[in-house]
């Protein structure tokens, strides 16, 4: 603290330049341009540093402040827990983002959480691999999302359930609406889907979950 509080009196109460300066305390004209800048980036003329120079606690306080400290990093999404969640009916990514924004204010945008996900789910690995026979499976499943029915007579709205079935290798679909997912709702969506396919299949796959077979024995089978 020697060396600057007499680089600071040369400069200031005597109006030396550099050079003389770093001679005069044996530095080099870097060192006192160094020491000059802090001055300056701390706001100080030579009055007030006048005041300084007899501190040392308070000049070093002024001329090395304590580092700002850096902001943490913002929270990275739960990438495996957003991959579970986007597969459920109704769950978007857009919703899973704002559940995000919801528990991290200062997290990431829209877009980046998009783009990022995207790019997350294309490094997984391909874990399972099926090989579908012609006419052989049906997958059948409700969609898990219901439509509202508006009666024209009386404007009442009655929410009905969406079934599905596709066959395993051309993926030919058939869907219908049902008012509930009742034993006879079930029965007769699948008999409506045998009459729209024109034939049978050897096994039927609810829920769509590879693994969930039910092998029925039916007389003969579609070639799809």
């Amino acid at each position: 603290m020697r060396k600057i509080r007499e680089v600071l009196r040369l400069h200031f109460e005597c109006d030396r330049t550099h050079r003389e300066i770093a001679q005069a305390i044996g530095t080099s004209t870097a060192t006192v341009w160094q020491y000059l800048h802090r001055a300056k980036l701390a706001g100080l003329d030579w009055p007030l540093l006048a005041q300084l120079v007899s501190d040392d606690a308070a000049l070093e306080a002024k001329l090395y402040p304590p580092p700002v400290p850096r902001a943490l990093p913002r929270c990275m999404p739960d990438w495996p827990k957003v991959h579970r969640e986007i597969g459920k009916p109704g769950v978007t990514l857009d919703l899973l983002w704002q559940e995000y924004r919801a528990q991290h204010a200062d997290g990431f945008g829209y877009s980046w959480f998009c783009k990022t996900y995207q790019e997350w789910a294309e490094r997984l690995p391909v874990t399972l691999r099926q090989t579908h026979v012609p006419g052989q499976k049906l997958f059948v499943d409700y969609s898990g999302k219901k439509f509202a029915i508006v009666n024209p007579d009386t404007g009442e709205i009655r929410e009905a359930e969406l079934f599905v079935a596709a066959l395993g290798v051309s993926g030919y679909t058939f869907a219908e609406l049902t008012w509930t997912q009742q034993l006879p709702d079930w029965i007769g969506s699948h008999v409506r889907a045998f009459a729209f396919y024109g034939g049978l299949v050897e096994v039927l796959v609810p829920d769509f979950v590879p693994g969930n077979k039910i092998r029925v024995l039916f007389p003969s089978a579609l070639c799809a």
